[in-house]
């Protein structure tokens, strides 16, 4: 028996005509804002244009009936906020003002915004007191280098997310308050005129972030029983956007001491030992890296004996009859032969689940990546047929021409260009310590859309059944300085027999449909891709990375997790934050990855919808383009 539910006509127009209630509320509000603040022309509000996909600057939720975000970084406004204007956005949850020259007091009916998230308001000229009364829900706050005076309201001490927190630059004064902000992890008040001791809850942060302060004293600074009248002269301030310098200032050098007889003799023997552990350490790593190359597939001339010991090292798959038969593509300058190749020395690169991959340097001077493939399962022929098609392929700038192979019955070896640049996932997660570069959001976003326009290209040159199968970030190669990429790894996966535990869920770039029936698609490509576009936003690893325990999360599910809790700032990648960001682009780069990660393939997008509205982001004229004209930029 099935049981039939209806709506009431009545009900189901009152239901949306709260929606179009809500959206146009939210409409009459910014059109309040911008009447009275001056700004330039192309802030193109009007009533006559629809607000969620033609206002600048303005994001609406995914259904399209309320107003989330404000992205107004410097755009010229001038002059204050009204009341009862942007305060009216009852479903804000990230308010980017920073870098006009608005002035006047912040209305209070702003901070106050329930869902209020985000308040960037730094490089401004506000002034008067900080508003009291703040949403619960406040991540990140920055008012810094503006001339707000009073005290810092006491509402701010039990912010439980508050994450960000940035005061520097103003005039503010009175004690610090005693704060209990479990999240806080950066924290500038530099530069006001606060006075008092500095509370045990924040004294971890360094001493940068209360320097300016002359009345202010206790740990990271002077201790409070010292002349606080007369500090030291503080350096000139630099403003870092939501990234305070952590970089300590150094302890003077004590007066030097004199050594006598014994202290001498006690530095000689001790040099002598530490010279000696020096010298062990030293030979021991020798011995193993002499033991590692000896080991290898590919052996230096200085491992070799001769040819047979050479040819040895590939075991019984380089047999004698087909030794020199390494088939290059066309177009390839190489003019060496198996034989160089095998002559190579080698170096491990990385060990995947199709093979492990050297960077083999012949007597030349040529350098080239060879990959030894493992468990493939497919004949000569079919093996031939397919490399055909991965050269026609790689004649892409985005995807990694393939040079040359080699097949015999028991080893198979691929060989591509060296490229020095490495690859994405070691520029986002390689060497996280201090003397690091960050990847910034302008290379994301290049590198983003190289990858989809490779991945784009695999896919409607390869046909509707040819696939990539095995996208992840350490197959997106960096080929140049301007950050240009190419994908690698293209058509090896119909080649293989992959092992069910490399389908399983740890692999975090994996498809769910692909882990449960092992078949590869578009849409399963489209998966793999969101994925790394998650890894690109929030800076943490995927699942299938056993050395990056500490920072290794199931991507998908953490950020559907986080997002729907409404924590939405806390997905972005710490190191995006400290330097220059586009909010807005950050935001909509996350919608497309979510998109791109949906459970259901069918409610994916396709690799070319992917490139148009990543393209559509950085490049806001593009949404009104032709569809042939789309077609032809991919």
């Amino acid at each position: 028996m099935k049981i039939h539910f209806s709506i009431p006509p009545l009900v189901l127009l009152s239901f949306f005509g709260l929606i179009i209630a809500d959206l146009n509320s939210d409409k009459q509000a910014l059109l309040e804002f911008s009447s009275k603040v001056p700004h330039p022309p192309r802030l193109n509000w009007n009533d006559t244009t629809p607000i969620c996909t033609s206002w600048h600057g303005v994001l609406c939720n995914s259904n399209g009936t309320s107003v989330i975000g404000i992205y107004l970084p410097g755009v010229g406004l001038k002059g204050s906020i009204p009341e009862n204007s942007i305060g009216k956005l009852n479903s804000l949850r990230i308010l980017s003002l920073h870098s006009n020259g608005l002035e006047g007091n912040l209305p209070s009916d702003i901070l106050s915004i329930p869902s209020l998230q985000y308040a960037l308001l730094h490089h401004n000229n506000f002034s008067g007191l900080i508003p009291s009364y703040v949403s619960p829900k406040l991540i990140a706050f920055d008012i810094s280098f503006n001339s707000f005076s009073g005290s810092i309201p006491p509402t701010f001490q039990n912010l439980r997310r508050l994450t960000w927190f940035y005061l520097q630059n103003n005039s503010i004064s009175g004690p610090i308050p005693e704060f209990n902000l479990p999240r806080l992890k950066s924290l500038n008040l530099s530069y006001n005129h606060l006075n008092g001791s500095i509370p045990n809850s924040i004294n971890k942060f360094p001493n940068t972030s209360f320097v300016g302060n002359s009345l202010l004293c206790g740990p990271p600074l002077n201790e409070c029983h010292a002349n606080a009248s007369n500090p030291a002269p503080s350096p000139s301030p630099v403003y870092q956007p939501l990234s305070p310098d952590t970089t300590q200032n150094k302890k003077p050098t004590t007066s030097k001491k004199s050594f006598g007889l014994a202290s001498i003799l006690a530095l000689v023997i001790g040099g002598c030992a530490f010279f000696s552990f020096i010298a062990l350490i030293v030979s021991i790593c020798c011995l193993k890296r002499k033991n590692s190359k000896s080991n290898g597939i590919l052996k230096g001339k200085a491992s070799c004996a001769g040819k047979n010991e050479v040819s040895k090292s590939f075991g019984s798959g380089v047999q004698a009859a087909e030794k020199n038969k390494l088939f290059f593509f066309e177009g390839c300058s190489y003019s060496f032969d198996l034989e160089d190749l095998l002559k190579a020395s080698a170096e491990v690169l990385g060990k995947g689940s199709y093979g492990t991959t050297y960077k083999a340097s012949l007597e030349e001077g040529t350098i080239v990546v060879v990959k030894r493939m493992r468990e493939v399962v497919v004949g000569k022929k079919e093996f031939e047929q397919q490399m055909e098609v991965v050269g026609r392929i790689g004649r892409h700038p985005n995807v990694m021409p393939l040079r040359a192979y080699y097949y015999s019955k028991d080893e198979k070896l691929i060989v591509y260009n060296y490229m020095p640049g490495g690859s994405l996932f070691n520029m986002l997660h390689g060497n996280r310590g201090a003397g690091r570069t960050p990847l910034n959001w302008d290379s994301r976003m290049k590198i983003a859309i190289g990858a989809a326009k490779g991945i784009t290209f695999i896919h409607s040159e390869g046909g509707p059944k040819f696939t990539h199968g095995n996208i992840k970030s350490s197959n997106v190669l960096i080929i140049t300085q301007e950050n240009d990429c190419c994908i690698t790894d293209v058509g090896l996966t119909p080649l293989m027999n992959i092992p069910s535990t490399t389908m399983s869920r740890a692999n975090g770039y994996c498809a769910p449909e692909v882990t449960e029936s092992k078949k590869f698609t578009h849409k399963s490509d489209v998966y793999s891709f969101g994925v790394i576009l998650l890894e690109m936003l929030t800076g943490k690893t995927p699942l299938g990375y056993p050395a990056y325990d500490n920072d290794m999360v199931d991507l998908p599910r953490w950020v559907r997790s986080v997002v729907r809790e409404e924590w939405t700032a806390e997905v972005f990648d710490e190191e995006l934050l400290r330097g220059q960001y586009n909010e807005e682009e950050m935001v909509q780069m996350l919608q497309i990855a979510l998109a791109c990660v949906a459970k259901v393939a069918d409610s994916r997008p396709t690799m070319e919808e992917a490139v148009r509205t990543i393209e559509e982001i950085r490049q806001p004229e593009l949404r009104n383009r032709t569809s042939s004209e789309s077609e032809s930029i991919v």
